[in-house]
């Protein structure tokens, strides 16, 4: 078995109460020693001093597109721009073409992402087949088939009655419903938030009850039933507000929210027009204050990237006809760190138990945490390091991203999946 020992860097881990300068061993795919000094020969030796040794990144909601999509990604593609933003394992949505409604479908993804070998994949399964709304899929199947939860990505799940049976299901298996929140009825043509910029722009907006109304639904469900019940990509003051609450009276619930909602306001539309173009909308000043809030005082559990490559003569089509959706894997870490870190809106510990430790706890998995027998996925980063993000040299296929030429501060330098080190910055 290989060895790799990283050297003197910053060891954070909030699952451990882990955090001081360190060495950490991994022999194979495994953590073997934590220690303030190891004193062993290893087949590689990585300097971490100066930088942060965290638990790898878990990425809750990004699209792959593949199969289906290649034009906008690939697994290869998708699985490289994951690990150079420092994430070890994703959870991949599942809107592709054929939707992944089905055992076979999540076993062909879940190989295939084995032999490109870089991040680790988890499928999200779909709650209904081919997302339709209309029958549930075989959850049991799935899960066997190693679906870490289920979702119909960009439709709520269609009717009360399909929603309460899914969380019934998902209970029994001890799995999430992960639910984009959205009342079509209200948000049928929508294109922006609705507000002053929609208006000047001459288009529909998308109001924040279309949020909050099947989220309410979401809630009172998951609280009937006691099933775990994930909110996807919460982008409102009210979101948050209903989710702060349901909390309090004990519903199962979780949510996350991305980088984009808690950085960028509708306003940015003048400025990126379609790349900053998504579902949920970026909403006002007011919400982003709110979203924010809730990162702060631990409403919220997860940052997520939503990560939606598109090619580019797709986000070329007018403001109107352009799809949803902007990349994110590549600068989710930096967001953050510069957004929210350094202005002391949360601690470090904090940002990597939304960004690691809770996303492991979500979907189960036996990662977010550096201890002795779990899997050696480990993020290093400097926290300092300042640099200019520049789209065109993304690892993604796609480059609808509304940060392009952003300077941010704190850079992944090398991401380790199962003691392998598949991402080093340059």
């Amino acid at each position: 078995m290989a060895s790799l020992l990283i050297r003197g860097g910053r060891v954070v881990s909030p699952a451990d109460k882990l955090e001081g300068v360190m060495d950490v061993l991994a022999e194979g795919a495994v953590i073997q020693q934590i220690a303030p000094r190891i004193e062993a020969r290893a087949d590689e030796v990585l300097d971490a001093s100066g930088q942060v040794v965290a638990p790898g990144l878990i990425d809750l909601h990004c699209h792959l597109r593949e199969p289906g999509g290649e034009a906008s990604e690939t697994l290869e593609t998708g699985l490289a721009a994951a690990v150079a933003g420092g994430f070890t394992s994703v959870c991949a949505m599942p809107n592709t073409q054929p939707v992944n409604d089905r055992a076979e479908a999540t076993e062909a993804m879940t190989a295939k992402a084995r032999g490109v070998g870089l991040a680790r994949l988890f499928p999200i399964a779909a709650v209904t087949k081919g997302s339709q709304g209309e029958s549930l899929t075989d959850f049991r199947a799935l899960v066997a088939a190693g679906a870490v939860a289920f979702s119909d990505d960009g439709r709520p799940v269609a009717t009360v009655e399909l929603m309460h049976t899914a969380l019934d299901c998902a209970r029994a298996l001890g799995i999430p419903i992960i639910d984009h929140c959205e009342d079509p009825t209200l948000s049928a043509g929508g294109v922006l938030s609705d507000g002053p910029v929609a208006r000047r722009l001459g288009v529909k907006g998308i109001p924040s009850s279309s949020e909050e109304t099947c989220l309410r639904r979401d809630l009172a469900l998951a609280e009937a039933t006691g099933a775990p019940f994930h909110a996807a990509h919460l982008s409102t003051a009210g979101s948050v507000a209903l989710v702060r609450e349901a909390a309090r009276r004990g519903v199962n619930v979780t949510c996350e929210v991305t980088p984009h909602h808690l950085t960028l306001t509708d306003e940015a539309v003048l400025r990126y027009g379609t790349n900053a173009k998504m579902n949920p909308p970026l909403r006002s000043s007011e919400d982003l204050a709110a979203v924010r809030a809730a990162i702060r005082d631990g409403t919220v559990d997860a940052l997520a990237t939503d990560h939606a490559p598109h090619a580019a003569e797709l986000k070329a089509k007018p403001l109107a006809e352009a799809p949803f959706g902007v990349t994110g894997f590549e600068t989710a870490l930096a967001v953050a760190l510069t957004e929210l870190v350094h202005p002391g809106i949360i601690t470090l510990p904090r940002l990597i138990t939304l960004m690691s430790t809770n996303p492991a706890r979500i979907i189960r998995q036996r990662l977010g945490r550096l201890e002795v027998g779990c899997p050696a996925d480990i993020t290093i980063f400097d926290a300092n390091l300042e640099w200019t993000y520049r789209v065109a040299e993304s690892r993604s296929k796609s480059r609808n991203s509304p940060f392009d030429g952003w300077k941010f501060q704190g850079a992944v330098t090398a991401t380790i999946v199962g003691g392998k080190i598949v991402y080093r910055r340059r």
